[in-house]
């Protein structure tokens, strides 16, 4: 057995680019538009993951646009994708300048949520060692759920 993507679906291309391409520093790998279906489906990797999964030897991320509007809800339900990423601090404040609300700030330096355009529930973990407690984040409150 060998683990491929996570489907999510999105509502708004440009604004789920945004916040995942833009904000979260992921990289389109392929798009693929269906006529016949009416849907997009975009596949993303992180960066460090980016030429396997050219090769399709890594997991990728499938954002799926429906043509036809819908209404999605429960992305909590969903559960939540995970990241692991350099700097906490540099990326949650990244999100934060980009519009994006810290659900569950980086308190610890080590962990930290935040929700897609779509109310999907994003984790954020430090790379190695959580990074020493650092203001404005050590006293942020949580916002909402995450």
């Amino acid at each position: 057995m060998k683990y491929l993507h996570t489907m999510v679906r999105i509502s708004d291309i440009d604004a789920s680019l945004h916040f995942y391409c833009n904000l979260l520093g992921m990289k389109e790998i392929s798009r693929y538009d269906s006529e016949k279906g009416q849907f997009t489906l975009i596949f993303l990797a992180a960066p460090d993951d980016e030429a396997q999964a050219q090769d399709e030897k890594r997991p990728t991320i499938e954002l799926t646009y429906n043509w036809q509007p819908e209404s999605y809800s429960g992305g909590r339900n969903f559960g939540h994708l995970a990241f692991a990423v350099d700097n906490i601090y540099d990326t949650c404040q990244k999100l934060q300048d980009g519009g994006v609300t810290i659900n569950r700030p980086p308190r610890d330096g080590h962990m930290a949520f935040v929700r897609s355009p779509d109310d999907i529930s994003v984790e954020l973990l430090q790379k190695g060692d959580a990074l020493p407690p650092q203001e404005p984040w050590a006293s942020a409150p949580n916002i909402g759920e995450w």
